[in-house]
C-alpha cells in the first residue's frame, strides 16, 4: 500500500494556521452543507458531517457558522447551491492529480484549476483519466508511541487495511465504510486521532529526480492551495 500524498500531510499542517481564515471557513462550511444535504443534519447519524464539524472546531470556526452551514444543507436556510465536483489532470512528469472541489460557480473553479496546471506544464484531464489510479480509503493519524502491540493486534482484528509506522505519527488505513468503526475503537482505548478523514490513495506512486519538474509541481500545489473552492488535492507523487 502506497503512503498517502505528502500534499495531504502539508494541507493538514497548514489547515489550522492558514492566514486566509475566511477561505478556510468557506471550505469547511461547504463541506458541512454538502454532508448535511446528503445524509441529514444530525452528526450522531451522519459520520461525514461529524468529521466536517470536527474540522471546523479544529480551526475555531464559530458555532453560528457551523449551525448556519448545517441549516443550508438541510434546507432550513436558503443559500447558493453548492456542488461537489472531482476534477482530474496531469502535472509535469506524468504526475496524476485528483482535485476535489465544492463550489457555487463551476466555471470559475475549472478555470482556476486549468490555469494552475497549464501554467507549469500540466493539463486538465477528462473523466476517469486518472481516477482509476486511486482508491478511496479512510485514514487516521495517531502518535506512534501509542501504537503498542495489543492495540496493533486489535486494529488488525478489526480489518484495517494497513498501518504505516513513522517515527512520530503513524497512519492507519481503512476501507471507507470502516473509518467510523476504527475511530470509535481508538477513542474507546483513549487514543484520539490527530486527523480522521476520507482520502484517495494512489495504487502506485511516482518518484521524480528531475529538480526542474519537482519545482514546477511544488508551484502547482501552491497555486491550487490558494483556490478557495478546492477542498482536497490528491496526487501519486511519492
Amino acid at each position: 500500500m502506497s503512503g498517502h500524498s505528502k500534499w495531504a500531510t502539508t494541507k493538514r499542517q497548514k489547515f489550522a494556521t492558514d492566514a486566509k481564515r475566511a477561505a478556510v471557513f468557506t471550505r469547511i462550511a461547504n463541506a458541512i452543507t454538502i454532508a448535511a444535504r446528503k445524509k441529514g443534519g444530525n452528526p450522531d447519524m451522519n459520520f461525514s458531517l461529524r468529521l466536517a464539524i470536527d474540522h471546523a472546531k479544529e480551526v475555531n470556526m464559530p458555532k453560528e457558522n457551523i449551525d448556519r452551514a448545517m441549516k443550508r444543507g438541510t434546507g432550513e436556510l436558503a443559500g447558493e447551491h453548492i456542488e461537489e465536483i472531482m476534477y482530474e489532470g496531469f502535472g509535469p512528469g506524468g504526475v496524476a492529480f485528483l482535485i476535489e472541489v465544492t463550489t457555487n460557480n463551476k466555471n470559475r473553479s475549472v478555470s482556476d484549476i486549468k490555469h494552475a496546471l497549464t501554467k507549469y506544464g500540466g493539463n486538465l484531464g477528462s473523466a476517469n483519466s486518472v481516477r482509476w489510479m486511486f482508491e478511496r480509503r479512510g485514514i487516521l493519524g495517531i502518535p506512534t508511541h501509542l501504537l503498542i502491540d495489543d492495540l496493533t493486534l486489535e486494529l488488525i482484528e478489526a480489518d484495517v487495511l494497513d498501518i504505516q509506522k513513522e517515527n512520530d505519527e503513524s497512519t492507519i488505513v481503512t476501507a471507507p465504510e470502516d473509518l467510523q468503526k476504527i475511530k470509535n475503537l481508538l477513542e474507546k482505548r483513549g487514543v484520539h486521532p490527530a486527523f480522521t478523514e476520507f482520502d484517495y490513495l494512489p495504487q502506485t506512486s511516482i518518484t521524480l529526480d528531475d529538480k526542474t519538474i519537482k519545482e514546477k509541481l511544488e508551484k502547482i500545489f501552491s497555486e491550487l492551495e490558494d483556490v478557495p473552492d478546492i477542498t482536497h488535492v490528491y496526487s501519486n507523487l511519492a
